[in-house]
């Protein structure tokens, strides 16, 4: 039995995404665009969100085996960058058998290539940490490192590294590691990648033979620049209803602890979704939603299934009225702000209970 009685959902707009993808990829024109698909698509859906780039995109890419697994069960075909490499030796005949494009990132990864040769000539791509200081080899264990690949696995190898300031379009760093990487990929005459959805917006210089694609993706601006040469949609509409209106005094107070008292008198209304559908409980008095073309600010604190807001200031608010969380009028970069988070975390923990409604127009 299928039965929903609850109007909390999250909108995906599937045209949004594939306009966004060609916003992007338009501006790396020479580059490969692969989309980062990782944490079920950020949030949005992984098998549909494939689904719906399949045609347009020349690979995709997770986080680690288990993620690509899924997409392979669900009949997605093309490649599959798995971004954290191979977890275990056995992870390297899966991706043979799946054609996984694995990222290696340490020595043991390489000495399990090792193990496996030579029944393994898949694509390789070998991660070089140009200053992230989390995963790869350093420039001069890099060259260790191909310097022992064969002749067969050089002809296709893929170096990689990853900004850790692309955001902000005016830190040196970042063009520090982009002289680091392609000096080295120059040194091997080999493909490289390091443009992420920053990257490709802020540093065209680092566009290379394949960019990845994340965050801007799903229509949320990755970087500190309120002037993008570009326009992207959200693709996530999170949204419920408002469920109850309730009228309280002066002084009364609204939720738990009591942290939110009137302050004249004022009308709550009640909104069907919380911290266990993945709006973030830390959200602080003030934080907006969306309703009727208005804006209404949060009162009290979060519940596990519901806020309130103080809607004493908007007209003609009822009982059905669709309230919209973050999307298409309230973008979740405001919300985060809100929250002290980021835009990425508050996509990628709507949860599972929250239904997920794919439109396309």
């Amino acid at each position: 039995m299928s039965y929903r009685s609850r109007k909390t959902q999250a909108i995906i707009n599937l045209s949004a995404l594939k306009n966004n993808y060609n916003e992007i990829a338009n501006l790396a024109p020479i580059s490969k665009t692969i989309a980062v698909i990782k944490a079920n698509a950020y949030g949005h859906g992984a098998i549909e969100i494939a689904k719906s780039l399949h045609c347009m995109v020349p690979a995709f890419a997770v986080a680690f085996i288990d993620e690509a697994i899924v997409l392979r069960t669900a009949g997605i075909t093309l490649p599959i960058l798995i971004l954290e490499g191979p977890l275990e030796q056995e992870d390297f005949a899966l991706a043979k058998r799946h054609n996984f494009w694995l990222m290696l990132h340490n020595t043991e990864q390489i000495s399990w290539l090792n193990k496996v040769q030579p029944i393994y000539k898949e694509k390789l791509w070998i991660k070089v940490d140009t200053g992230m200081n989390r995963l790869g080899f350093t420039p001069e264990a890099a060259k260790k490192v191909i310097n022992d690949l064969t002749s067969e696995q050089k002809e296709e190898l893929i170096l990689c590294s990853h900004f850790s300031n692309a955001n902000e379009i005016n830190n040196p760093k970042t063009q520090v590691q982009i002289t680091c990487l392609k000096a080295l990929a120059e040194k091997y005459s080999c493909q490289f990648s390091l443009a992420n959805s920053a990257g490709i917006i802020n540093w065209p210089q680092s566009h290379a033979d394949f960019n990845r694609l994340g965050i801007a993706l799903y229509g949320t601006n990755p970087t500190t620049n309120k002037n993008m040469p570009i326009k992207l949609t959200p693709v996530m509409t999170l949204q419920s209803t408002v469920i109850a209106l309730r009228k309280v005094k002066l002084g009364e107070s609204v939720g738990y602890g009591e942290t939110w008292q009137a302050k004249r008198a004022s009308v709550i209304a009640t909104i069907a979704i919380g911290y266990a559908d993945g709006y973030p409980r830390n959200a602080q008095a003030g934080t907006p939603v969306f309703i009727n073309n208005q804006l209404a600010p949060l009162a009290g604190q979060v519940s596990m299934d519901m806020i309130t807001v103080d809607v004493t200031n908007l007209a003609n608010i009822a009982l059905g009225d669709v309230v919209e969380l973050w999307g298409e009028n309230l973008n979740v970069e405001v919300v985060a702000k809100h929250t002290n988070t980021i835009n990425y975390e508050l996509l990628t923990r709507v949860s599972a209970r929250v239904p997920k409604v794919y439109i396309d127009r």
